[in-house]
């Protein structure tokens, strides 16, 4: 592609205030205004004593423009002043600028976070009462749940601590702030954020969890997961008290068990003739060896996880083994690599290995808001952090309930493919007959799933 004609310095003009360049703004705060967010938000968020007066009025608009600018793409306070360009002032009212929505979460106090926190959890129930983002929840949920750590370089920024991290495929330390998120999915549909917690960075993984988790159930539960739930977590979770979180709230659990004498000893009475091979579909070529590294052997044993504690609990020790061919000279014997998980589910052993290794979703909700609006934790208040971390996962919510209404592909679409081709879209603000209208780009290539949200964010439930 080439440039048709120059184009002088003095024929670039930024002066047409009828253009906006994110008109999907329009259906997807739409979507929110109906799903009650302001409502939600002003009953639930009170700051009755902030340090500057005005800082504390209107928390319900000035949360919904920290949302739609992130659904825009803003990943930082300045960025939000996205929202403030060309015609957006025709489009939407109670526009804030930046400075103000930072003084407003700088006004934060951990209890405000929480408030905040509530309001987002009953957001998604209401986003799931109205629209099918978590279709096939009566019948199974997964609730996953898991923390990473994002690196800041401020040394005055609060909670700012050294964690471990993976860079690489090495364990470093790094100065980071540890979010804990849970999600929910379904078989049909893709994570969206169920609860949020920030930690400092030295914080261990499994701090809060257990809480956390009773959190993002019972959210689950509200939001429609009326059929069986199973709770997911890596070894960093696997704690008398996450799994009995999970029992009390009714949920199945599928948990890495970490190395320990005890598994050892459950591992080695294992039969040779019951292991049974495995395949995995998209098998994944180990590059310093050419195998596939996705091919392995399962089977299981009964177990009893935190014997000796009141957590104690009978359940399934499901084992994979993976053939450790990395070795350059001939082995002698075959040396194998074990993985273990803690279940109880009546899955067959493969299924159950098939469905805890689908854990991994949870990394894609990481992969979005990462690309999105958490590429930065923005300010130096650790509760203000906090707050924009719930408001990450508000907006990640938001648009999974909008890529579903917009169609199949866009249920478990990327976030950074519904902002290309749902949210920004350019468009020209016009009235004829003093009647506003929007025209947007023709022959927009993804026309029909932009048209296929509005339609349904505009007519009444249920009738979409």
């Amino acid at each position: 592609m080439r440039l048709s004609q120059p184009w002088r310095r003095a024929a670039i003009q930024f002066d047409d205030e009828n253009l906006v360049s994110c008109a999907g703004l329009v259906p997807v705060m739409q979507l929110a205004e109906d799903t009650g967010l302001h409502e939600l938000v002003a009953d639930a968020v009170q700051i009755d004593d902030p340090p500057i007066p005005s800082t504390g009025v209107n928390p319900a608009g000035k949360i919904s423009s920290i949302v739609a600018g992130m659904a825009a793409g803003a990943d930082s306070i300045d960025d939000l002043d996205v929202l403030r360009h060309g015609g957006m002032p025709e489009l939407f009212g109670g526009v804030y600028a930046p400075s103000t929505l930072g003084s407003f979460l700088r006004a934060f106090t951990w209890g405000h976070t929480r408030q905040l926190s509530s309001a987002a959890r009953d957001w998604l129930v209401q986003l799931a009462r109205r629209t099918p983002v978590l279709a096939g929840a009566d019948q199974i949920a997964y609730v996953d749940i898991d923390s990473l750590l994002r690196r800041v370089y401020g040394r005055k920024k609060e909670g700012a601590r050294f964690g471990h991290a993976k860079v690489g495929g090495y364990d470093v330390l790094l100065r980071g702030l540890s979010p804990l998120v849970a999600t929910v999915s379904t078989p049909l549909a893709a994570p969206v954020v169920a609860a949020t917690r920030l930690r400092n960075g030295s914080a261990s993984s499994v701090r809060g969890a257990a809480s956390l988790l009773a959190e993002a159930l019972g959210t689950a539960r509200a939001a429609g997961a009326t059929g069986r739930v199973l709770v997911r977590a890596d070894s960093q979770f696997y704690a008398g008290k996450v799994v009995s979180a999970a029992r009390r709230a009714g949920a199945m659990v599928s948990i890495t068990v970490a190395s320990s004498p005890a598994r050892q000893r459950a591992i080695g009475s294992i039969p040779d003739g019951q292991w049974q091979p495995v395949h995995y579909p998209e098998a994944v070529v180990d590059p310093d060896t050419g195998e596939l590294i996705s091919d392995a052997e399962v089977a299981e044993t009964g177990y009893t996880a935190f014997a000796g504690t009141r957590h104690a609990y009978t359940g399934r020790l499901v084992v994979r083994r993976v053939r450790d061919r990395s070795r350059t000279q001939d082995e002698l014997f075959p040396v194998w690599r074990y993985h273990a998980f803690f279940t109880d589910t009546a899955l067959s052993t493969v299924d159950a290995d098939v469905t805890h290794r689908q854990h991994a979703v949870v990394e894609t909700v990481f992969s979005d808001i990462i690309d999105g609006p958490l590429a930065h934790l923005p300010s130096g208040r650790f509760a203000a952090n906090a707050a924009w971390l719930v408001c990450a996962g508000m907006s990640h919510n938001l648009m999974r309930a909008a890529g579903s209404l917009a169609g199949r592909f866009y249920a478990k679409a990327r976030g950074a493919t519904l902002r290309r081709r749902i949210v920004l879209v350019p468009a020209r603000l016009a009235r004829p007959q003093g009647r506003p209208t929007l025209h947007l780009p023709a022959y927009w290539p993804w026309q029909q799933a932009w048209t296929n949200l509005h339609a349904a964010a505009v007519s009444p439930p249920g009738t979409a």
